[in-house]
């Protein structure tokens, strides 16, 4: 009896650990299918961003994210390359070698244009970056340009079509005002080198480079309060940079676009904060010569990420500005209302 007993509890003894190493094994199957499921899921949330951007101030405003991202501090992966001409983004954009882009306002519209909608604005990035810089005492107003020569550069360009827009605006004609363009804004600083009473339209860093150079030129009027205040409240902006994606990446990855407009954001906000520190890194960069220069300059930037509908109607009526006066300046129509990203 005894040893019938003991031959029971070993069968018993047996089938448990048989039955232990059912469940074990088929825990370790689910165990195995979740960590598919999840790295499924985490490769298409954490997709590898290509962002491009331009050498000047449109760049400014993500320098925190670029130091992040080469630290691998972010939460998403990125590849950022920086370009001196806004033609080689766009077309890097075209190719789909790129996924963001930070580029010039109307060069996003032209591009949308040219892929057929292919393109999505997510934010602005940048807002105007033009001065009046002069050592004359005797502006203070845009009226106070009657008579006078301003040197600028971007004949045909937005430069132009934004200057021509403010003296119109203020009751100017072409005949009050001459326009002389240069080939560069290191020609309009030479200028007024040489001669301080002169006028010139500098965008950032050129315009506060000059200043501390010539300590007798001075901002004399901002771009960015003239435009404000021609279209009053509820207006457009003059808007400087955009930032772009590519509406196929958008559809396939929109969270991890969402993530880079967030860190964008942030970025943005402690370049505002922290100048000093964003100074250093616009040097690091190549964006600027002289941490002196960027000190002086990146408050001047108007680096910012507006989204949404404030995105929509402050960039729409800038567009219809610039189409106003040539709809080459676009792309040759308006961006179409799928242009503009909601983010919900």
């Amino acid at each position: 009896m005894i040893i019938k007993r003991q031959t029971i509890d070993q069968a018993s003894k047996q089938s448990v650990r048989q039955s232990k190493k059912r469940a074990t094994a088929f825990c370790l199957s689910l165990f195995m299918l979740w960590g598919l499921f999840c790295t499924g899921c985490g490769s298409k949330e954490s997709a590898n961003v290509r962002a491009g951007s331009l050498k000047g101030p449109t760049s400014v405003g993500i320098l925190f994210l670029m130091e992040k991202a080469e630290k691998g501090e972010t939460a998403g992966g990125y590849e950022f390359r920086m370009a001196t001409a806004a033609d080689e983004l766009l077309q890097l954009m075209a190719k789909g070698e790129l996924d963001i882009a930070l580029v010039p306002a109307n060069a996003a519209a032209v591009l949308y244009q040219r892929t057929d909608g292919g393109v999505v604005a997510v934010d602005i990035n940048t807002l105007g970056v033009l001065s009046f810089v002069s050592g004359s005492a005797d502006i203070s107003s845009v009226a106070d340009l009657k008579g006078r020569t301003v040197y600028l550069t971007g004949k045909g360009t937005t430069p132009e079509a934004s200057l021509k827009y403010i003296l119109r605006q203020n009751g100017l004609t072409e005949q009050d005002c001459a326009l002389e363009y240069k080939s560069e804004a290191a020609e309009v600083a030479a200028v007024l080198a040489e001669n301080p009473a002169a006028v010139g339209l500098l965008p950032q860093p050129f315009a506060t480079a000059a200043m501390l150079q010539n300590e007798s030129l001075k901002e004399v009027l901002n771009v960015n309060e003239e435009w404000d205040r021609v279209q009053g409240e509820g207006g457009s902006a003059m808007v400087t940079g955009v930032t772009l994606v590519r509406r196929e990446f958008l559809e396939e990855h929109e969270d991890a676009v969402k993530e880079f407009i967030r860190e964008h954001r942030d970025s943005a906000e402690k370049v505002n904060r922290d100048t000093a520190a964003a100074a250093a890194l616009a040097v690091q960069a190549g964006i600027v010569a002289k941490e002196s220069i960027a000190l002086e300059a990146i408050p001047r930037c108007s680096v910012t990420c507006v989204t949404g509908e404030n995105m929509k109607q402050l960039l729409s009526g800038y567009l219809g500005v610039l189409s106003d006066f040539n709809p080459e300046l676009v792309g040759g129509r308006l961006p179409g209302d799928d242009f503009y990203f909601s983010e919900q």
